[in-house]
């Protein structure tokens, strides 16, 4: 799925639910009918065990703000999380409307889950860059891996690259910045050709959290191959990530643009050059500005164009005509053939 001599030219684009459902079932299947339907190649999710993840005084600390979904953080993070036995139901759905299940684990516990129902695709947070430890057991899995550097130094990225490489090579490494949401001007969308220098053996792309669609095309011209972006319903949804995420015909647009750009680089074949149907209905062909007698050579002031029913020689060819002798004459206004002229 991600080796770099099987992705080829063509972007694998990821809407990134996270938790932007909200703790709902229904939701969370919606999102995966709705994103499938608008050209996701995966649909991913988050998961965590929160008692395991937090401690104790980081579990019950107090949560005011204007998001929070409980008066404590670890009872808020609960409410927003899937139940494990909702899993296979989505995995199920991703199934049957033809998109990978994809989640990151934030923990053991959640890999253990993950692996249990046979994930598709297994994504480590930029919050995770240089966990070896944990890389190391998500790499053991076998599975197809995404990896966000977001906040990450080279030596942090290249020391969990090579933990990844070390079990196998479905390996996309994905530019980020950990900015939520991301100014147009801190994308820093150049750092993914570096990327691209320091890890040969991954399939580069980009994690982005700007608010527009255009950060997708520009990041497949730098070289970005894999793509996520966070997807939401409704913009105005209570929730950290909804407000920058983007709602259904903004992610169809994404995907759109991104498989458009590399159609868009070829020039035309040769062989259709000047022959548009915009050319053959209005272009100009060479006429006589002024009589023309035979043995005469035809110079500038000799030529001017008309629009006919027929093409003769269009007016772009007048270099091919200019120094030419006449063979007969012509008669001002009358259109010049190439039968007329000695080259």
């Amino acid at each position: 799925m991600f080796r770099k001599d099987e992705i080829g030219e063509e972007p694998f684009v990821i809407a990134e639910v996270g938790q932007n459902h909200n703790g709902d079932l229904d939701l969370a299947r919606e999102y995966i009918r709705i994103f499938a339907f608008e050209g996701a190649d995966a649909v991913k999710f988050q998961t965590r065990n929160n008692k395991y993840l937090f401690s104790q005084d980081a579990y019950d600390a107090p949560y005011t703000s204007e998001n929070a979904f409980a008066a404590t953080y670890g009872a808020h993070r609960e409410k927003l999380e899937l139940k494990p036995e909702w899993l296979p139901i989505l995995k199920g759905d991703c199934i049957k409307h033809g998109v990978k299940f994809m989640s990151t684990p934030f923990d053991e516990p959640s890999l253990e889950l993950l692996k249990s129902i046979d994930v598709d695709i297994l994504k480590i947070a930029s919050f995770d860059l240089g966990n070896l430890p944990l890389i190391h057991r998500i790499a053991a899995l076998g599975k197809p891996v995404v990896m966000s550097v977001g906040g990450g130094k080279i030596n942090q990225i290249r020391s969990s690259v090579e933990v990844l490489l070390d079990h196998h090579d479905e390996v996309a490494v994905l530019h980020c910045v950990s900015e939520y949401p991301c100014e147009y001007n801190r994308l820093g969308l150049d750092n993914i050709e570096v990327l691209i220098r320091e890890f040969p053996r991954c399939t580069i792309g980009s994690s982005d959290h700007f608010n527009g669609i255009l950060s997708g095309p520009v990041a497949y011209l730098k070289g970005a191959r894999v793509f996520e972006k966070h997807v939401t319903l409704n913009r105005a949804s209570r929730g950290t990530d909804h407000s920058f995420a983007l709602e259904p015909e903004g992610f169809r647009k994404f995907v759109r643009d991104i498989k458009r750009v590399r159609h868009m680089l070829p020039p035309k074949p040769a062989d259709d050059l000047g022959n548009e149907n915009v050319f053959k209905k209005l272009g100009k062909s060479l006429v006589a500005y002024k009589d023309i007698k035979a043995g005469e050579e035809i110079t500038l002031d000799h030529l001017s164009g008309r629009i006919f029913n027929t093409q003769y020689i269009p007016v772009r060819e007048s270099n091919q005509v200019i120094g030419s002798i006449a063979k007969r004459d012509i008669a001002k206004g009358e259109p010049i053939h190439y039968t007329d002229i000695n080259g």
